[in-house]
């Protein structure tokens, strides 16, 4: 959808009325205001009030999207992840899907629909309840994004690198 067209109250959710620069993603999402509404409600949950330290987060949301060969998730949140302290060294080890404990829950939960006993105790020795909750829910929303994205055929917004992951 057109940046001109957009509804500011159908994002108020992500924007707190704020006004924000045009985005593939959201330009996306707009064609359905209702679900957009909603989506961005929960997303927003996800990456902005999350429990998750940022670090964390950032390593899940980008094993997805290098999983799913989703080149917009990769290059938005490859910028985030360098924010927040990821190394171009953990950034390769998302590439190469290094033996990492954040991917190997990434794996688990892409593959398996659930973490075993052995990952979910190794997380549990760092992260409480909530924090686990939000790494099983921001997983499983990264991949519906990354379903999406790639199926509507969303690129990255202009000026952002992909981070090397190419054409699809």
């Amino acid at each position: 959808m057109p940046y001109e067209e957009w509804d500011a109250e159908v994002l108020r959710p992500l924007t707190g009325g704020r006004t924000i620069p045009p985005s593939n993603a959201l330009g996306l999402l707009l064609h359905h205001p209702r679900l957009a509404k909603a989506f961005l409600t929960f997303s927003t949950q996800l990456l902005y009030r999350s429990t998750l330290p940022p670090k964390i987060r950032e390593l899940a949301i980008l094993r997805v999207a290098w999983r799913h060969q989703c080149r917009y998730e990769w290059a938005h949140h490859v910028l985030t992840a360098r924010e927040v302290g990821v190394t171009e060294e953990e950034l390769e080890g998302v590439r190469q899907g290094e033996n990492t404990l954040v991917n190997r829950a990434v794996e688990q939960l892409s593959t398996d629909c659930f973490l075993s006993d052995e990952v979910y105790a190794e997380l549990a020795k760092d992260l409480d309840a909530q924090q686990l909750m939000d790494l099983v829910f921001t997983v499983g929303t990264y991949a519906l994004q990354a379903m999406a994205y790639n199926t509507f055929g969303v690129e990255p917004d202009a000026g952002m690198d992909d981070g090397g992951m190419g054409e699809r």
